[in-house]
């Protein structure tokens, strides 16, 4: 398969003054939005089931529906994709979130918000999967810069969605709900406006495609990895809430401290610990610090203080892990970047469905478990990751600097 590139010294009539191109910030800029999603919910957990006589393993089934539905489209996001472009992806994804976020408000019972979740989980995976690969194919720069870029988005998004959750759920639990949706109306039209059309894949993307490239046992390794903190991470997202037992507002800005914290690891801390000490240790660090972290919120379950110390100080080692991890994937197997992440997406969000109601149902026996769970699960995440090092021994022997646009399309269209 022929690939066309930009070399360096070739000018971009497209690129902005800072060197990128137009539709890279036009995804970025909606995926900041995408990701506001996320952290808009999350201070109204515990509102939701106050006024809907639900309890919070029933409650956390929004995020069960929404990961189960995401994963399980991840499948289809690279076929969607090759057939009718990327804009067009783009776009249905984000019309799926703003029919079903609307609905979710206007839902009058938890299993009415769990059904609207799923269809905003499709909307999400169509959304996430094509951005991703959109902003790493066409970013200036390489991989690196790239995979900065989004995670960086990732992190605005979450560090500013809790506050917006927080002020608009202080009114109504419907408010975020309703936030979400015209937060994604305007990525819309941003990328109606931004983005321009994409050609179609040369060679459109098998539904099988996915499951082909987990035989690679790099990324297979790497994808297990991530299911696993998965169970950490959902943990500390849609439990910690309960046990906090705080108001929309201070839950919004603990979650905001939170996603300060994983968007600065992300940009600055990332790159410079990947240059000094490699790709796959810091990844291992990473995680088994956020393992270290649960331990020790299990520990102190019933001290708050210690709560929101640990909720915070998580996103230094997720910010560091997701920057990390999600570029090992793009480099881990010789396939398609939107097919590495197809594949890895649905290992980690479907296999790491149950964790958000696993957390809520064990929340209703010991206030502790939970968090005991998540860093058992998390660890265990480490042990798979070193276990299968020889995989992905590759990825160290790549300077994470430099990342030329050609080297990582070499690297991932392989033979």
């Amino acid at each position: 398969m022929s690939i066309t590139t930009r070399t360096d010294t070739e000018p971009d009539r497209h690129s902005t003054s800072t060197g990128q191109p137009k539709a890279v910030w036009a995804v970025a800029f909606a995926s900041v939005i995408a990701f506001m999603g996320i952290g808009l919910v999350d201070p109204i957990l515990k509102p939701i089931g106050e006024q809907l006589d639900a309890s919070p393993s029933q409650v956390s089934l929004l995020f069960t529906s929404y990961m189960l539905v995401t994963g399980v489209a991840m499948l289809v996001t690279g076929v969607v994709s090759s057939r009718f472009g990327a804009k067009k992806t783009l776009l249905a994804g984000l019309t799926l979130i703003i029919i079903f976020a609307a609905l979710a408000g206007c839902s009058g019972t938890v299993g009415q918000i769990v059904g609207f979740r799923a269809g905003w989980g499709l909307g999400n995976a169509l959304f996430i999967a094509t951005a991703l690969a959109t902003i790493v194919g066409a970013a200036s720069g390489g991989v690196a810069r790239a995979i900065i870029l989004y995670e960086a988005a990732l992190g605005i998004g979450i560090a500013t969605g809790p506050l917006l959750g927080g002020v608009l759920g202080g009114i109504s639990w419907r408010g975020p709900f309703f936030g979400v949706s015209v937060l994604m109306a305007v990525a819309f039209v941003a990328i109606v406006v931004l983005l321009p059309e994409s050609p179609k894949a040369a060679r459109p993307t098998s539904l099988a495609a996915p499951f082909k490239a987990l035989r690679h046992r790099g990324l297979l390794v790497v994808s297990i990895t991530a299911l696993l903190y998965n169970f950490g991470f959902f943990t500390l997202l849609a439990y910690t809430p309960f046990p906090l037992d705080m108001g929309t507002y201070a839950i919004g800005f603990i979650f905001c401290g939170w996603g300060i914290l994983l968007a600065v690891a992300s940009v600055f801390f990332a790159p410079k610990l990947q240059r000094r000490f490699g790709t796959l240790p810091m990844i291992a660090v990473a995680v088994g610090l956020f393992a270290a972290d649960l331990a020790v919120m299990a520990l102190f379950a019933e001290h708050k203080p210690v709560l929101i110390a640990g909720v915070v100080l998580a996103g230094l080692f997720l910010g560091v892990n997701n920057t990390l991890i999600t570029e090992a994937v793009m480099i881990s197997a010789p396939v398609e970047r939107s097919t590495a992440s197809a594949a890895y997406s649905f290992v980690r969000f479907a296999g790491g469905a149950a964790a958000p109601w696993l957390a809520g149902k064990l929340g209703e026996t010991s206030v502790s478990l939970p968090f005991w769970v998540g860093a058992v699960c998390t660890a265990a995440g480490v042990a798979v990751l070193l276990a299968g090092r020889s995989a992905l021994a590759h990825i160290d022997d790549h300077d994470p600097a430099p990342h030329s646009v050609e080297e990582a399309q070499a690297i991932t269209v392989g033979d």
